[in-house]
Parts: structure tokens; C-alpha cells; sequence
């Protein structure tokens, strides 16, 4: 994990948010690589929950909405983690995180007047995770309105705009990818546990009489494409939320968990059967009849929704945990090409030489208008092989004096480091060609 988290702060996949000020804790920025990395994530998810399928369409709600959402759907009533405090240092954690605990007073240093002293904790008190802010020039309660804590509510109260204004009928699917926030006691784990992150969210809403077999087939859906990704299949599994922690609004909830270096097995996506709950409680706080009609047979229904929900951040965590490679005195990342923020790097053989450097911006060129590709003419080839490897680039393309005679290059595998001779005219299609075969 240690080597992970240096990686991606070294070749400019994530940065602590904020750290020439010190940092702010759950908070990170993605770099030049980590913001490609994430872009293609989504577009991979969307690519397979949106556009592979006719019955699923797009949505993208405001981050703010009308606070009676937030009080319908029971969060500012009961979006609550434990809290507890230690009395010595006044450090505050989860009181459901029995780990986090016992590592605090395992390594925590409490003297008072110089002699070691036991800790003590306060009894738990329920903290609400909802950021609140304000809406409008005053801020009081008439203003009050809160930072979503989950994108699903935004889709729940579109369902009747999205049966209304397209050919959807049930079974159908409304898909999202957008920020939720949550004000989180004792952030942590890296890009684990965060305050702000980003869901890729599917509800998808089905008669209540197809809901089991929904659940299912969603479940297995969702775990075969985490491994079209990448990720090894030794490092998932599936666990049932057993009856005591799922959410009270469930028939039934799976995790797809996936297991982190020095924290085992954790949470990667959520599965679950959320029942008619929201759609119901939705029709009583507003006022109006959420139930669907089928076109055929005239049946009125509150249709059950299936939930697969899956965070970009832990998602991109594990992608590299289990892309990172230390081989041969070298370290790359052996990402799926599609997933790889750069497609290939162009390189002059030597950077002294304009006419190498004219053909090696030609070549760029044309490569830019089909993939990210990168440039790089500092120090020697091998410096600059090494850099590409460690941000997951498949293919590198050296311009030497032989291309000047042949108008060939050299074309370099991330994996295996072996080389083709390339010509320039047939390089757009080698590489399209490759990341057919080789990607997701």
C-alpha cells in the first residue's frame, strides 16, 4: 500500500487536497494521470450499463436539491454513524470501527503530568454524516439544505420525468455517475474511506415479481465485469449484509468486496434489493402518485429497484493495487490499455537532432487525433521508458535515424518489453488494433 500511495503522488495520479495549507482529512485530488485513469473508469462503467443496453438510460441530478428529499428519505432523521470520544485526547472515531479503536489506544501517547494514563471513551452518540450549507444571501433554517450524501435520491425523484419524457417501460434502468459527500467521523485508508467521492449508481426498476431473479442476475453482472477490468478474482468475493446491518429499506444486500493490502477484505460495490421503499415514501412526502402503469396490460404497480452502486475511488484504488508490478528491476503498472491513462508516448531518439524531433511531432500528431498519447524527449530512452511503465503506458514509439530512411518506428510493449517495427502509416491502426484485442 505504502509503495501504491508514493506511485500515484510521484507520477501524478492522486495529491493530499490542499497540502500546501496542510492537507484536509477524506479529501484528494486526482493529477494529470489520475484524472484519465478515473475518466476512463467511467466511461467503462457507462459504456456497459448505458450504451450495451437498450433498457437503461442517463441522468445527472443536481449535487443540491429541495431539502425535503433529504427529510423524506429519512437521511436527516437517521443518516448516522456512532461517534465516540477518547477523554484524554479528545480524538473522535466510529464506535462501530472496533479496529481503529483498539489501534488508537494501542499507539496513542496519553501522559498526563508525564505518567501513561488509560484510556477512556464517551458514551456513543449518533453524528449525522449530511454536510450541510445554505442556500441564498441568509443563512437560517428557512435556507437550510445539505451536500447529497448519496446520488440515488436524484434519480427516485425523476422517475416519473424519465417514464414521462422517454420510450422506457419497465423492466428499465436509470444509470448515474456524480459526487456524493459524506461527512465521515474518522476518514481514512487512503482513497478508502473519503468525504467527497464520486458513485456510479444504476436503480434499476423492475415488477415486484421479478425482483429476486433481478437481484441475481445484477449480482453476477457486476462481479464479471470487475474482472473484464483486471482485478483478480482471488481478491473479490461476495458477503450477504447479514439481517442487523442492512439497511432497513432492503429485502436483501450483497457487497462485492475486494481485498486490500493490510486492511483484508472490504467493500468495493453494493448490491441490494431496495424494495418499493423509496418510490412509496417519495408518493407520501410530496404529494403524488409515483406507482407506474404498464402499456399492456393496464396494471398499476410501485415498482421494486435493484441498486448495484460502485465508488470511482476504491474502484481506482484497487485497479492499481493489483495493476502495480515489480519485475526485472523495473516497476509498471499493468493496467487493461483501454484503462490506461496513456495510450502511447512518442519519443525523438535524442532531442538534438530537429529532424528527428519534426518526424517525432509528426508522428504525435497523428496519433493525438485517435488516443491520449503523451510526448517525452528528456534524458535517455530507458529513463524515459521507465516513466511511462510506472503510469501504465502499453506502448511507447521511439523515432529514429532509420525512420528518416524507411518512415518506420520502433514500437515498445509495456508487458513484455519486446519491440515492433512499425511503419507510420499502418501505427494508428496497430495500436487501435491492439487495444481491440488487449482491452475490456
Amino acid at each position: 500500500m505504502d509503495k501504491i500511495v508514493a506511485l500515484a503522488k510521484r507520477r501524478g495520479f492522486v495529491y493530499p487536497s490542499s497540502e500546501i495549507y496542510g492537507g484536509i482529512g477524506g479529501f484528494w485530488d486526482y493529477g494529470p494521470m489520475g484524472v484519465e485513469l478515473a475518466r476512463n473508469i467511467k466511461e467503462a462503467w457507462w459504456k456497459a450499463m448505458v450504451h450495451d443496453r437498450d433498457n437503461i438510460v442517463g441522468l445527472d441530478a443536481s449535487i443540491i436539491m429541495n431539502p425535503k428529499v433529504w427529510e423524506a428519505s429519512g437521511h436527516v432523521a437517521s443518516f448516522t454513524d456512532p461517534l465516540v470520544e477518547c477523554k484524554v485526547c479528545h480524538s473522535r472515531f466510529r464506535a462501530d470501527q472496533p479496529d481503529e479503536i483498539a489501534d488508537h489506544e494501542k499507539n496513542a501517547d496519553h501522559r498526563v503530568h508525564g505518567k501513561l494514563i488509560k484510556v477512556e471513551w464517551t458514551e456513543p452518540k449518533q453524528f449525522n454524516l449530511l454536510f450541510r450549507t445554505f442556500v441564498g444571501p441568509v443563512e437560517d433554517t428557512s435556507s437550510l439544505a445539505y451536500l447529497r450524501g448519496e446520488t440515488c435520491q436524484g434519480i427516485y425523484v425523476n422517475f416519473q420525468n424519465v417514464v414521462d419524457s422517454s420510450r422506457v417501460k419497465i423492466p428499465f434502468g436509470i444509470a448515474q455517475i456524480g459526487k456524493a459527500f459524506r461527512n465521515e467521523i474518522t476518514p481514512g485508508k487512503y482513497l478508502f474511506r473519503v468525504r467527497e467521492f464520486e458513485q456510479m449508481e444504476l436503480e434499476y426498476f423492475v415488477h415486484p415479481s421479478e425482483a429476486e431473479s433481478a437481484f441475481s442476475a445484477w449480482k453476477q453482472i457486476r462481479f464479471d465485469w470487475h474482472l473484464s477490468l483486471g482485478l483478480w478474482k482471488s481478491h473479490l468475493r461476495f458477503r450477504q449484509h447479514e439481517p442487523t446491518e442492512r439497511a432497513h429499506y432492503a429485502a436483501d444486500s450483497w457487497d462485492i468486496e475486494y481485498d486490500y493490502p493490510e486492511w483484508g477484505f472490504k467493500e468495493l460495490e453494493g448490491i441490494a434489493n431496495r424494495t418499493d421503499y423509496d418510490l412509496k415514501t417519495h408518493s407520501k412526502f410530496c404529494g403524488k402518485d409515483l406507482s407506474y402503469r404498464d402499456p399492456v396490460t393496464g396494471e398499476k404497480f410501485m415498482p421494486y429497484v435493484i441498486e448495484p452502486s460502485v465508488g470511482v475511488s476504491r474502484l481506482f484504488l484497487a485497479l492499481l493495487l493489483d495493476a502495480y508490478v515489480e519485475e526485472d528491476n523495473r516497476v509498471f503498472l499493468r493496467l487493461s490499455p483501454r484503462l490506461s491513462p496513456v495510450k502511447a508516448a512518442v519519443f525523438p531518439l535524442v532531442a538534438n537532432k530537429p529532424e528527428l524531433v519534426q518526424k517525432a511531432r509528426t508522428v504525435l500528431t497523428l496519433l493525438k487525433k485517435r488516443f491520449v498519447t503523451a510526448w517525452d524527449d528528456r534524458g535517455n530512452i530507458g529513463k524515459r521508458y521507465l516513466a511511462q511503465d510506472e503510469v501504465g503506458t502499453p506502448w511507447c514509439v521511439t523515432i529514429d535515424y532509420t525512420t528518416l530512411e524507411d518512415d518506420t518506428v520502433t514500437v515498445r510493449d509495456r508487458d513484455t518489453t519486446k519491440q515492433d517495427r512499425v511503419n507510420i502509416a499502418q501505427l494508428a491502426n496497430y495500436v487501435s488494433d491492439k487495444l481491440e484485442t488487449g482491452g475490456i
